[in-house]
């Protein structure tokens, strides 16, 4: 059998690199019983690099073509231009003619045939490539065919198709071409069938869009189509477009637009016996790739022919359950402002911390709340708990309105005792001195962990880190802890509450949060400023800074004057701070001390943007604002009936908000340090592992869970495709984009913001904190990507507490995640930034440079 063509029912599982993703999948197709595939044949990659394989000018300019970025268009243009004019002037070998003609004569070579594109990076589960190569219908005759071969084999180079793999991170050189010669069919109909609803996700509802003629009609926007939606074997959608044009085939080959009967425009494309017929077929070819599937049909003579099928490469993953009852998951990303994938290690240490029914999708985590939505008590601490998210409360209350997850029979309305009762808030309210015990308490155990852990090793390292663990969720779930910065948090409910029943005034608490005392993230942001007046009298350290590459320059500042203060105080910040990063629920992210240069761009913007002691007037004008609104407050409210009463309740809630709302950060902060620990000590183990053979590099331990990497450590075997295939796995959850919430039909629900009253074009979120600003939009996904100016406001996707020292430059804040009490709110409120946050893309509907206006207390913005 020649490897140069293959016919589809000689093609092999395994031939992905011989007749690429579409190819293969119609091999598969053809081999389904009942499964109705118009024959056909492929001519191989073997074929393609036959062809070009020894032109010197093609491989010259493919090397030019390897060099060029996304942006260079232009280059792109003229260089892919150059390389598709090569490989239509090169002649096919013959021995590729000949097989050619060989199968043409098997089907015979009086018919119309489909020229179709399959590239070897093609209808993969991570990259579609939909669109990219070129399809040439209706072609007669062997010239023609061969002809139109060339003419695919060049459309792996339009412009399209080389901008589309330099975006995906694939190699030019490494992609190659098949193309498959196949049977044409001339349809009364054809279209798209997608076995789940690509707009929702829900894997339950299958799609059909339906158009009359050839199937490029739809593909090419041409059309509107018929959509008909399925949910087993009940139809229950239809939406009639009207047709007023479709595509045909030739006569004499090629095809041409045709008006459609007017009488004919508004018909039903297919009957509804069609439509459920063609469900079957579509959940039958879904079952066989055990997966969801983007299928290509055509209807002729009342059969059903597939032309094509690829996984859905859209669809986010369902979290995992062990049973068919229906589950809804909530994302802890967006809780803990952190949407990006975890790895395995960083997912186990979550799930050995938290006591929530957790599970896994996409590298995320997500709670199951089936069991709170089960009953009307939870139902309502629930909505209680999420409710500050109206994207999270909304898509709830959608679930709790389709009764999908039913009422247990038993139910009884009992309210679910909450931790911040008022017998807790009695015995420790308003003083102060409760904080600076928890943290003393916290940062005494670190220390004895600190010390501890280094004797410990191999498997007692990996018990003792499990030991210490269970001393860890004693102090995030200390219910003296929670009440501190519960009581804080309801004091602020109670404050804005009353303070826009009694005097009219939105978001009072805001003002009244700023620079309040034991923050320890907010004071991290002042000690960077802090750390900059050292630096800013020696300009030869800033220049040397301005040009540091490696993670040794600190030993280097040493030899310049001012460099031993300037290493000191960055060492002094390191020796707080060091255990933070970005994503830092993640603990095989790369901490401020293990790579101190990520640091370097905050510090030298610090020095560029703020005259000396910029920490103490920042901090002190914080506190003279919130002291001012609290007297303003307390004047305005005794000139009330009932005056005297209502300021002494609000000086109380005031004091209460003041004295407990920072310590809101330190169970993290805690947290993180101890991550930092433990993965101090199992990075030692994973130098022993290196050296032994058993891993290639340290870091190939974040591709294990815990108990995986303490096997690894007790007998040093690793079967090591286990990291390989983890790793790939990571790329792919780095594309994906995680729901909020999400159901075990894969169904994405998500609630909506309240537009009434806001301006046309405005862009909506979640009000945090007040006040009105205008700049320069700085859209930002990587902290050491930061260039900014005094008085520009960041736009991105999430902050975590490591992005706290760019918030002391920021004039407002905008995110695509966040609540009211998530971190980048507390921070912004603090430092009193007007922050709009749960910004549904807008990273993307915003565009950097652009000129914005923030409302913070109303929670939209407009681009100005």
């Amino acid at each position: 059998m020649s490897t140069l063509v293959l016919g589809f029912q000689e093609m092999e599982k395994t031939q992905l690199l011989l007749v690429g993703g579409k190819g293969l999948h119609l091999g598969e197709l053809s081999k389904i019983q009942g499964i109705r595939v118009p024959e056909g044949f492929c001519v191989t990659t073997a074929g393609y690099q036959k062809a070009i394989g020894h032109n010197d000018t093609y491989h010259a300019l493919l090397d030019r073509l390897t060099k060029l970025k996304a942006e260079d268009r232009d280059q792109i243009g003229e260089v892919s231009g150059k390389i598709r004019q090569t490989i239509l002037e090169t002649e096919i070998p013959s021995d590729v003619v000949n097989a050619v003609a060989l199968y043409l004569s098997r089907f015979g070579e009086e018919h119309a045939y489909a020229v179709r594109s399959s590239a070897t990076a093609e209808d993969l589960p991570h990259a579609s490539f939909a669109g990219q190569h070129d399809t040439y219908l209706n072609i007669i005759g062997k010239e023609a065919i061969l002809q139109h071969i060339s003419k695919c084999w060049a459309s792996l180079f339009t412009d399209r198709a080389v901008i589309y793999r330099i975006q995906n991170g694939f190699d030019h050189s490494q992609v190659q071409l098949s193309v498959i010669v196949q049977r044409m069919v001339f349809p009364h109909a054809s279209g798209i069938l997608f076995t789940a609803d690509p707009v929702t996700s829900n894997r339950k509802l299958l799609s059909i869009d339906a158009g009359f003629g050839l199937g490029e009609a739809l593909v090419s926007g041409l059309v509107s189509a018929d959509c008909y939606q399925v949910r087993e074997g009940n139809i229950v959608d239809k939406r009639i477009a009207t047709k007023k044009l479709a595509v045909y085939g030739r006569r004499e080959g090629g095809t041409e637009t045709r008006q459609i009967d007017p009488e004919q425009q508004n018909t039903q494309t297919l009957t509804e016996q069609q439509i459920l017929r063609l469900e079957s077929i579509g959940r039958r070819i879904e079952a066989y790739f055990g997966c969801p599937q983007d299928i290509e049909w055509c209807l002729a003579d009342d059969t059903f022919y597939i032309v094509q099928s690829r996984p859905i490469t859209t669809l986010y993953p369902i979290p995992e359950a062990n049973d068919q009852d229906n589950h809804v998951y909530v994302s802890v990303g967006h809780q803990q402002m952190m949407t990006d994938p975890i790895q395995p290690l960083g997912l186990s240490f979550y799930l050995l911390v938290t006591p929530a029914p957790m599970r896994k999708a996409g590298g995320r985590l997500f709670v199951d709340v089936s069991p709170r939505l089960a009953t009307l008590a939870g139902r309502e601490s629930l909505l209680n708990a999420l409710g500050s998210d109206p994207l999270i409360k909304g898509a709830l209350m959608t679930i709790i309105e389709r009764d999908f997850i039913k009422l247990l029979s038993n139910d009884q309305p009992a309210p679910i005792p909450s931790i911040s009762n008022t017998d807790m808030l009695a015995q420790f309210e308003n003083d102060p001195t409760i904080v600076s015990d928890l943290m003393k308490r916290s940062q005494t155990s670190i220390e004895e962990l600190k010390q501890t852990i280094q004797a410990k090793s191999g498997s007692d390292l990996f018990d003792f880190i499990l030991e210490d663990i269970q001393r860890l969720k004693k102090i995030l779930f200390d219910p003296q802890s929670t009440a501190v910065f519960m009581a804080a948090i309801n004091a602020t409910t109670w404050i804005n509450e009353n303070m826009y029943e009694w005097l009219g005034e939105k978001n009072a608490a805001d003002t009244l949060a700023q620079s309040v005392p034991n923050n320890i993230t907010s004071e991290m942001g002042l000690a960077l400023l802090d750390v900059a007046d050292v630096i800013r009298p020696y300009p030869e350290v800033i220049e040397y800074l301005r040009h540091v590459q490696e993670d040794s320059f600190l030993e280097e500042l040493v030899k310049m004057d001012g460099g031993r203060e300037a290493r000191d105080a960055i060492y002094e910040f390191l020796g707080k701070y060091g255990m933070r990063c970005t994503g830092e629920i993640d603990i095989t992210r790369t901490r401020w001390s293990e790579n101190p240069a990520i640091l370097i761009p905050i510090i030298l913007g610090n020095i560029r943007n703020f005259e000396p002691n910029a920490s103490k007037r920042k901090f002190e004008q914080g506190r003279q604002e919130a002291l001012n609104k609290e007297q303003e407050l307390l004047v305005r409210l005794k000139q009330l009936p009932d005056g005297e009463q209502k300021a002494k309740e609000t000086k109380r809630r005031i004091n209460l908000l003041r004295n407990f709302i920072g310590y809101r950060e330190y169970p993290k902060y805690g947290m993180v340090n101890r991550y930092f620990i433990y993965k101090q000590a199992l990075l030692k183990e994973a130098e022993q592992l290196v050296q032994a053979g058993v891993i290639r590099e340290k870091e190939d331990i974040y591709a294990l869970a815990f108990e995986e990497l303490h096997e690894a450590v007790r007998t040093k075997q690793l079967d090591y495709r286990i990291i390989s295939k983890r790793k790939e796995e990571y790329k792919l959850y780095e594309k994906l984009t995680p729901p909020r919430v999400i159901t075990s039909d894969g169904e994405i629900i998500a609630g909506k913001y309240n537009r009434e009253n806001l301006p046309a074009e405005a862009i909506a979120g979640l009000p945090v904190s007040s006040g009105v600003t205008e700049g320069r939009a700085r859209v930002i996904f990587n902290l050491e990507d930061a260039d900014l100016s005094d008085g520009d406001i960041l736009v991105t996707s999430f902050t975590d507490p490591s992005w706290t020292p760019l918030f002391v430059s920021i004039k407002g804040l905008v995110t695509e995640v966040g609540g009211l009490m998530t971190h980048g709110a507390v921070i912004a409120r603090e430092y009193g930034l007007p922050a709009v946050v749960g910004v549904e893309n807008a990273t993307k509907l915003i565009k950097d440079g652009q000129r914005i206006r923030v409302h913070g207390t109303e929670g939209y913005i407009e681009v100005l």
